[in-house]
């Protein structure tokens, strides 16, 4: 069966003929009518929708942490060694399968054979779990936004009582704490107690899937135009604050304690896997949405090239991000230091009171002094604060939220931030529901005829499934969900995934493939990046999240509204069930597709069809063939008896020719 033209591919009436004829010579089947499928306007909008997608929240809000945690600009060494050699090499991959093949996640590895679809149902199903949570953080960023017009903001001061004393939790702990656990969230003292709806916090995620359900209506065609601002607009915000940054004082000393190497820290292996990981999901492997999006794009588009810059883009933003963040952490640390010296010297007789004002000159003060005094003074040392790690929402909502209190201006610099937040996880909110939605469509026709009403029921499905994360043990939930729901399930896709390009398929051949596709041949060495090192990269990170598991029991941070601070609880045993059926759920497309189509094999059943681009013979897919103009150059094409070109299937069907041969060569 003949694949539908991109749009703006040409190709005059006589070569679509004769390719037809050669088809129906074949015995291809052929439609009455082929609807095109959907492509990007532009390179620039595929190359926004790429970035908008790898750049998320995690680059502003884990990253920095990681690096500070982690050894500094010793860990920037070895997150760039590891984007290098296993980041780069995977994600190359997945662009050119996409590409080449045209199809989602699931089409992909059923064109290699039909015991490997079940790959691309488990990124299907990571995808949801992912979009589930990830929204309700976009509602959370919504609600911060709405309460960052008016001034004072609402966390800057502590509520006060009836009789003008402040609320005691609100004292004991900070204001930004206190409106983020008890105003924003109202959340329980653990995951055990459900409590009711946040009808708020409700509210914020019906717009927040509202604003995803009219973004992607029409696919790439709605989502592709909104990227022109989602996923530039946060670049404008963090250069504004990374100048606005750089200004304050003790933006320096912050990036000192963000960039001061310790190399030492190689030795520890937790730092490998911190860094795989973070790699990983930065460039967001094995979603499915990677390939989906590269689906769209012209069969000669220089996918090398976009790995490259994608990548680096990914990096520079989030080193961009580290920047801001210490900047700005490193003014709140400076500002709370010098509180500390002053209400410890305010404790002293005037008399006897110095005249400091320098953190490092009072504590020399306090060394030389504070044996002979009757008070306790403490000393106060940025590095104390500094090392007091935040990420994730502590950093994004208590944290990053406490020091723009402290800026002239603090309600416009919040609705920057804010704003800012929001198109992050909107770009990957979109290229989540591509990586859900592009699979489905190209694999059940009647799926890809109801787009518009499929894409508003899955918008339905995840609000009404989401009301889970806005009780008011929700919070307990997304961490749930973000720490076991996609990081195991994602390792094991992506592990089939290069088993099945290197190994099942073949190296050299998918290589092959590219040089068609590209006119010119990848380097040599990606074979053995894809065949050695990232696989047992894959294997290795694996392996040491599952000791990991095992080894340590599962733990959350749960919020003591009596202590007005966070303490580490171990999950109970029914969350422990919930976290290993979804860790399960998601991976067992992978063995059950497998043993499904061993089973029909063994029983001589033909295998399952793909999609409508498909058709089956012997239990394998036919290659599908391609109307692109630049499907193979017009010269290159061999001429039949009668001086026409042959069926593009014959020269140029890339992954999907060799497929047959491979699966049964391999038993697959």
């Amino acid at each position: 069966m003949e694949k539908a033209p991109l749009p703006g591919d040409e190709r005059d009436t006589g070569e679509a003929q004769q390719a037809a004829v050669v088809d129906v010579v074949a015995g291809a089947d052929v439609p009455e009518a082929v609807t095109a499928r959907d492509g990007w306007d532009s390179k620039l909008e595929y190359v926004l929708a790429q970035v908008g997608f790898s750049v998320g929240l995690g680059n502003v809000w884990r990253f920095p942490y990681l690096c500070h945690q982690n050894g500094g600009g010793a860990f920037l060494l070895l997150y760039i060694l590891l984007m290098v050699v296993v980041g780069v090499p995977l994600f190359f991959l997945e662009l050119a399968a996409g590409q080449s093949i045209r199809q989602g996640s699931i089409g992909v590895w059923k064109c290699i054979s039909p015991k490997l679809a079940g790959i691309g149902y488990s990124s299907c199903l990571v995808c949801f779990f992912v979009a589930l949570y990830y929204n309700v953080i976009i509602g959370w960023s919504l609600f911060y936004l709405g309460n960052s017009f008016q001034s004072p903001l609402p966390w800057e001061n502590c509520p006060v009582n009836a009789n003008g004393t402040e609320v005691k939790e609100c004292a004991a702990g900070s204001p930004t704490s206190y409106f983020w656990f008890r105003k924003a969230l109202d959340i329980t003292d653990s995951i055990n107690e459900t409590g009711q709806f946040n009808p708020i916090m409700t509210g914020c995620l019906l717009a927040a899937w509202a604003i995803v359900c009219l973004g992607m209506f029409k696919g790439i065609k709605s989502s592709g135009k909104v990227m022109y601002f989602s996923s530039v607009f946060p670049y404008v915000v963090l250069l504004c604050f990374l100048i606005r940054g750089l200004l304050l004082d003790g933006a320096v000393d912050g990036l000192k304690y963000l960039l001061y190497p310790k190399l030492s820290i190689w030795q520890d292996v937790q730092v490998w896997r911190q860094a795989a990981t973070q790699v990983f999901f930065a460039l967001g492997l094995g979603f499915g949405s990677v390939i989906a999006y590269s689906s769209y794009n012209p069969r000669h588009n220089n996918c090398h090239r976009d790995a490259m810059m994608v990548a680096s883009v990914n990096f520079m933003t989030s080193v961009l991000a580290s920047l801001v963040v210490f900047s700005v952490l490193g003014f709140r640390a400076k500002r709370i230091t010098l509180s500390c010296v002053t209400q410890n010297l305010e404790l002293l007789q005037e008399t006897d009171r110095p005249n400091i004002t320098e953190p490092d000159v009072y504590n020399e003060w306090l060394r030389v002094n504070g044996p002979g005094l009757s008070l306790n003074l403490t000393n106060c040392t940025m590095e104390q604060e500094m090392s007091k790690g935040v990420e994730g929402t502590g950093l994004a909502f208590i944290a990053f939220t406490e020091a723009m209190t402290l800026f002239p201006g603090s309600p416009f610099w919040s609705a920057l931030f804010f704003l800012m937040l929001l198109n992050l996880g909107l770009s990957t909110m979109f290229g989540t529901m591509e990586g859900i939605l592009t699979p489905l469509y190209d694999n059940f026709a009647s799926l890809a005829k109801r787009k518009t009403a499929f894409t508003v029921f899955s918008c339905t499905l995840g609000f009404l499934i989401g009301l889970l994360f806005t009780q008011r043990c929700g919070n307990y939930f997304v961490a749930m969900f973000d720490d076991y729901s996609a990081t195991l399930p994602l390792i094991i896709v992506v592990v089939f995934e290069t088993i099945s390009v290197a190994w099942v398929y073949g190296a050299d051949r998918f290589l092959d493939d590219i040089e068609k596709m590209l006119h010119w041949r990848p380097p040599k060495i990606y074979k053995y990046l894809w065949k050695y090192v990232c696989l047992f990269a894959m294997v290795g990170l694996l392996s040491a999240s599952l000791v990991r598991m095992v080894l340590k029991r599962p733990t959350y941070k749960a919020y003591n509204h009596e202590l007005a601070s966070e303490e580490t609880l171990e999950y109970p045993d029914w969350a422990l069930a919930v976290l290993s059926i979804l860790i399960v759920c998601a991976t067992l497309p992978v063995p059950v597709c497998f043993l499904y189509h061993t089973l029909r094999e063994h029983l001589g059943q033909p295998a399952g069809g793909g999609g409508p681009s498909h058709s089956v013979v012997n239990g394998h897919y036919r290659p599908c063939s391609t109307s692109d103009p630049d499907a193979a150059p017009a010269d290159a094409r061999p001429m039949t008896r009668a001086g026409s070109p042959l069926a593009l299937a014959e020269d140029n069907q890339g992954l999907l020719l060799e497929s047959e041969g491979v699966a049964e060569s391999t038993g697959l």
